[in-house]
């Protein structure tokens, strides 16, 4: 894919790379803060290649700064940016994050501002206090000492070449406590040579006046930019964003897909959307645009999460149409029930299959699928009397095409199963195995599949090996095909996934599993659910070899 020149997001406004000379700035600048804030979420956590990989995605998006971390927290930040120091930024500046001096300290001789300077960055962001009481009850030090906190270390990081960022943490409380206190911390950065203040919504209970409140002051208070960084803990995170733009912030601090500590930041892809499409603010190009839902699942699949369905733009629900009014206006006039067109953010308007679903959403799924079945009224009937059937035992399709296509060629008259399975088993044992030159024993736990599947009037036998119960299902099942169907031998999973349905069942509880699958040239997505998670994974496979024979098999067979 050719990537868009800076120029392209921005036009008339190409900023300059992670390490090159200083250039226009954009209307709006663009603060990404995953790599540092975001990873403050539960149960998030990023390796340094991770972390790697997501800022040159971030880079492609066209962000204007992406905050790297806090090198004087940790082994892992220090790497980060060690390894990134090396990494070719197109549009983005590097961002080091650190905090002001120490209380009483010179900025000089102080850890934390010595580490942000080691990681070679050419912007570093710093954090101090806007509220008088949080610099009384937590520094545990003067107003007036807090104000020279903040002039020393960011005149000392000017003083060293760099452009320098504050965050004005807990500005939204301080203010409304101690006006004057507030700005006056802005002022004291400005005056020693920032070129941001940023206004933090640190608890993120802030309304939306307040927020309008805070940045106006801020405008007629200093003379530099004006930053928001909002957390979402009243769920009003990307609104005060946004109504922080409209009231003249001018660089905007958010996460990918809303991550951070507690309910999290504003959501960054939301962000994007709602400056581009809503206010009309062309801070990144119409091509970027287009891979906020790439980038979306991108990261969650590096963090191991599953992708947020309801999520704003870059969901999978965020354009699915359910409800049967809903739906047959949808089949009549596409974009009737959506508020912009989800091609523009690289998502996809869809009618789901499911028990709400009337028959002409049956048609229209099959339509959206590219296949060309008709059915009668009787059929699309039985198609949706087995799709109501299955969602009640756990079954969903709205991300299993194939699964879907096979259900309804399964209704159709003359329909026959390319292959039977008659009977599988599956064992699985533990061996007690000592390793050559090792004096510790350990304890292997192997698995091995015996699969009996017919084909016409040929019946196959094949035991396999696996290095787990569904491993060995399916190899056993990819070697009685093989002499069938020789192309099956390019036949893979690429991704296996368990969900519980019912947890509070416990141990009983029922299981889906979602099978992606591959030839190398064609990907599809097959279902299963039980409260067996190896019969469901065996639905879900079947549906897999199925749908590839049908599609494909013949050419090979």
């Amino acid at each position: 894919m050719t990537r868009p020149r800076h120029g392209e997001a921005t036009p008339g406004t190409a900023r300059a790379g992670a390490r090159g000379g200083a250039a226009p700035a954009p209307p709006i600048e663009l603060y990404d803060t995953t790599l540092r804030d975001g990873l403050g979420m539960e149960g998030l956590s990023l390796s340094v290649e991770d972390r790697l990989l997501l800022l040159q995605r971030l880079d492609d998006l066209g962000i204007h700064y992406i905050e790297g971390g806090y090198p004087g927290s940790n082994r892992t930040d220090a790497e980060f940016f060690d390894r990134a120091a090396h990494v070719p930024l197109r549009h983005a500046r590097l961002v080091a994050f650190g905090s002001t001096r120490r209380a009483g300290g010179q900025a000089a001789d102080d850890p934390a501002i010595r580490a942000v300077l080691d990681a070679r960055t050419p912007v570093v962001t710093l954090v101090g206090k806007s509220s008088a009481e949080q610099v009384r009850t937590v520094l545990a030090t003067t107003e007036e000492e807090n104000l020279a906190m903040i002039r020393d270390s960011i005149a000392h990081l000017h003083a060293q070449g760099r452009d320098v960022v504050f965050d004005a943490e807990h500005f939204f409380d301080g203010f409304a406590a101690d006006r004057d206190y507030a700005l006056e911390t802005l002022r004291a950065a400005s005056s020693a040579g920032a070129t941001t203040v940023v206004l933090c919504d640190t608890n993120g209970g802030s309304l939306p006046d307040r927020i309008v409140e805070g940045v106006r002051a801020a405008r007629a208070a200093v003379d530099c930019r004006i930053g928001i960084h909002v957390h979402n803990d009243a769920d009003m995170a990307v609104a005060n964003t946004i109504l922080a733009v409209q009231a003249g912030a001018t660089q905007v601090q958010a996460c990918m897909n809303g991550w951070g500590e507690r309910t999290g930041n504003a959501n960054m892809l939301s962000v994007i959307a709602n400056l581009k499409l809503k206010l009309g603010i062309h801070v990144v190009s119409d091509e970027q645009l287009r891979r906020l839902t790439e980038t979306s699942h991108f990261a969650s699949d590096l963090a191991n999460l599953p992708p947020h369905p309801q999520q704003p733009y870059v969901g999978a629900a965020a354009f699915a149409h359910k409800a049967g009014l809903h739906a047959a206006a949808v089949s009549r006039a596409p974009g009737s029930y959506t508020h912009v067109d989800p091609l523009r953010v690289g998502n996809t308007e869809r009618v789901l299959v499911s028990d709400l679903a009337g028959r002409r959403s049956i048609i229209q799924k099959l339509r959206e699928q590219g296949v060309e079945i008709e059915l009668s009224d009787d059929e699309a009937r039985r198609v949706l009397q087995q799709v109501k059937e299955h969602e009640a035992s756990g079954f969903q399709y709205e991300s299993a095409e194939a699964s879907f296509e096979m259900l309804v060629r399964r209704q159709l008259p003359g329909y026959h199963s390319p292959f039977d399975v008659e009977d599988f088993l599956i064992v699985q044992r533990r061996r007690h195995t000592r390793r050559r030159g090792v004096g510790d024993a350990e304890n292997e736990l192997m698995s091995q599949a015996m699969v009996k599947i017919r084909v016409g009037d040929q019946m196959t036998q094949v035991a396999a090996d696996g290095n787990g119960p569904v491993s060995a299902l399916n190899a056993a099942v990819h070697g009685a095909l093989r002499s069938v169907f020789p192309g099956i031998e390019n036949v893979h999973l690429v991704d296996y996934k368990v969900r519980i349905i019912n947890s509070v069942a416990g141990a009983d509880a029922a299981v889906r599993v979602l099978i992606e699958s591959s030839d190398g040239l064609h990907l599809w997505r097959t279902v299963g659910a039980s409260t067996d998670i190896i019969e469901a994974s065996w639905i879900a496979l079947q549906d897999a070899y199925d749908y590839w024979i049908m599609r494909w098999g013949g050419e090979g067979a």
